[in-house]
């Protein structure tokens, strides 16, 4: 029996549509100093019905430090922190993305409008870059122009500094986290033990960063790291590199404390180091890293009614230091960045249970900072 060729050119779209969308790109953000043979952002095409990697490019070594990176929404634009980790330095890169190639092509690259930047965001219409500025505890607002080149900072907030709760002077700003409506941008303070959260106005010509933050004071001496938000938008999940995750309501705003849980047996005396969290797509779940001597990821669910935590498993992450992980766009993996081992491992997630398993999937990549998709 033949078939229709209508029917035929019919089935085979849809079967490439079907494999287009199990692939994507993952940028991996690298430390380049001290002799670590890393060459800055690499490019990888990564199958989500297999779970493999594909090295597709990566830039070369005048981009140095490109530890923390922001994709915009359309997907042609990149833009990284670099010249991090260097004394009196910090600048952000803007890069163009051929799709079709996987290659990145340098922009420019502006002061970051202040020293050593740990973390940036872009906001959705990719007119704005927040900078947080980790040495000198300085918020700043880049702008974006339309052919994606980042502008010097048109406005820069300094964060107070003021004894913490152990008696000492320090501020240090570490994210800028915007809420799902970008109506507000989240920024943990660990210097001053607290979270403040602005309002954003992306219309703003210099200054979209609105002053009086309202702020949230957390758990002494926890240096808050960065935030991630349920997708119903109800709840915030905080990190904290003592070895906690802040759970709190968010409503408008304003962060109203449920909860402090550990990603750790309580009991344990090991050094965590608790750097990166994510919510998984669908709510249900939430990953957080430690560092130190645990070297894994902390696995929560999450009541749907309250938000808060219960800590079901700590997967090894087969590899040391942690830094950074991602969930990959469909949900099915979750892939870490094993800093000092120098290594990209991917683990396959249990939609029901929410626990990892090694799929034996893993790259070499010099100090890897941090991994970002684009679908």
């Amino acid at each position: 029996m033949m078939i229709p060729r209508r029917l035929f050119v019919a089935a085979l779209l849809i079967t490439t549509v079907v494999a287009r969308s199990q692939t994507s790109y993952l940028f991996v953000g690298t430390y380049t100093y001290n002799n670590s043979g890393g060459k800055g952002i690499y490019v990888y095409k990564f199958d989500a019905s297999t779970g493999k990697l594909e090295f597709v490019s990566h830039t070369d070594s005048t981009v140095v430090n490109p530890t923390y990176i922001a994709v915009a929404s359309n997907g042609k634009h990149l833009y990284a922190t670099t010249d991090t980790r260097i004394s009196k330095a910090g600048s952000i890169s803007a890069f163009s993305f051929e799709k079709k190639t996987g290659r990145l092509t340098f922009l420019n690259k502006v002061s970051s409008g202040g020293e050593n930047p740990p973390y940036l965001s872009v906001n959705k219409k990719g007119t704005w870059v927040l900078v947080a500025n980790f040495a000198d505890g300085i918020l700043a607002a880049l702008p974006i122009s339309k052919n994606g080149h980042v502008g010097e900072a048109t406005q820069r907030i300094q964060h107070e500094q003021k004894l913490n709760s152990q008696g000492v002077a320090g501020v240090h700003v570490h994210g800028a986290f915007f809420s799902a409506d970008e109506k507000n941008v989240v920024v943990p303070d660990p210097g001053n033990d607290e979270i403040a959260v602005y309002n954003f106005d992306e219309k703003q010509k210099e200054r979209p960063l609105l002053p009086n933050p309202v702020k949230t004071s957390t758990q002494s001496a926890s240096f808050v790291r960065h935030v991630d938000f349920h997708p119903n938008g109800k709840f915030a999940y905080s990190v904290q590199e003592n070895g906690t995750v802040g759970v709190y309501r968010y409503h408008h705003g304003v962060l109203d404390s449920l909860q402090v849980a550990f990603t750790h047996n309580p009991a344990s005396t090991g050094t965590f180091q608790s750097s990166d969290i994510h919510v998984s797509p669908d709510g249900l779940f939430l990953y957080a890293s430690n560092r130190g001597t645990e070297n894994n990821i902390a696995i929560f669910s999450i009541d749907q009614n309250s938000g808060k935590l219960k800590l079901i498993g700590n997967q090894s992450t087969i590899g040391k230091t942690p830094r950074n992980f991602a969930i990959e766009p469909t949900g099915k993996f979750l892939l870490v960045a094993n800093q000092e081992t120098g290594t990209v491992v991917v683990f396959k997630r249990d939609f029901k249970t929410g626990l990892l398993t090694e799929t034996g999937v893993t790259v070499n990549v010099p100090q890897p900072a941090v991994l970002k998709f684009l679908n």
